[in-house]
């Protein structure tokens, strides 16, 4: 039965991913979507033979790097060089490149994740969260693969250059706040305490913040250069927060905390007085 269920939640998911880019009218983002899920059945073969989930979050970043720059040497066939196509398709490269590369190092220095205990040894399961990865990278990416491919590029006016400093700040903040926590936990002095210092006084989740403002930004950037049905991309940092803060990410994060601290009127007193995703001003 749970076979089955994860099974069909696969076709699901990619059902989605290509019924909305099959709205757009797009060739090129169609492509790019079937791209995507290539990439990630193919990385589950040898990661379920192996065992392992170490290149899960390494896998996702260089789907994104592909669909991008997919999109962009693609729309060539319509266009010349489009600036905006070009900084736009920079910016979430240095995102993921950046995100990509912190996530490996972390779960090869933790030596697992744990939230694929459970999941590694079913294989239908495994593939499910291979699949549902896939889903992640084309839906966050869709705006940005449609206005790249679309017959202008990247128009650059007030918008653009709006989503382009939004982008910067939400990306500052969630360096800063991966950072910061990864500098309390490398002091002894902190093992088994939780983070409360710094952004992390103004948001329980100020890295995740982070990633849902720099969505909304790139959102704002494709924004001018969509129409009609294209416009259900828009959905992107919807999408990105959903996931983040009912999905994986904090309802994880503060169920663990939860059992660990729970008890602690410390604890018990932070999550009271700090947002748990927005931050405090």
């Amino acid at each position: 039965m749970k076979q089955s269920i994860n099974i069909a939640i696969s076709i699901f998911s990619f059902l989605i991913s290509y019924g909305i880019a099959y709205l757009t009218g797009s060739e090129i983002v169609k492509n790019a979507v079937l791209l995507a899920y290539i990439i990630h059945w193919i990385a589950y073969i040898p990661a379920y033979i192996f065992q392992t989930e170490k290149f899960y979050d390494l896998t996702g970043s260089i789907t994104y790097l592909s669909v991008v720059w997919f999109a962009f040497l693609s729309s060539f066939q319509s266009i010349s060089l489009n600036f905006g196509n070009l900084i736009l398709a920079l910016l979430i490269s240095v995102w993921t490149i950046r995100l990509g590369l912190f996530l490996f190092m972390r779960i090869h220095k933790a030596g697992e994740d744990k939230r694929f205990r459970s999941i590694k040894p079913s294989a239908s399961q495994f593939f499910m969260a291979f699949t549902v990865s896939g889903l992640w990278v084309t839906l966050c990416s869709m705006c940005a693969l449609v206005a790249i491919s679309s017959s202008e590029g990247i128009v650059m006016n007030p918008i653009t250059y709006a989503g382009i400093i939004l982008f910067i700040i939400g990306f500052g903040i969630e360096i800063m706040a991966d950072n910061q926590k990864t500098v309390f936990r490398s002091n002894e002095a902190n093992k088994n305490k939780f983070i409360r210092s710094g952004l992390w006084s103004k948001s329980r989740h100020p890295n995740y913040f982070g990633e849902v403002l720099l969505w909304f930004a790139i959102a704002l950037i494709s924004l001018s250069s969509l129409e009609g049905l294209q416009l259900i991309t828009l959905i992107s940092p919807l999408f990105t927060y959903v996931l983040l803060v009912y999905v994986s990410g904090v309802r994880m994060l503060e169920d663990m905390n939860d059992k660990k601290w729970g008890n602690d009127q410390d604890y018990i007193n932070y999550k009271k007085n700090t947002p748990m995703l927005f931050l405090k001003l």
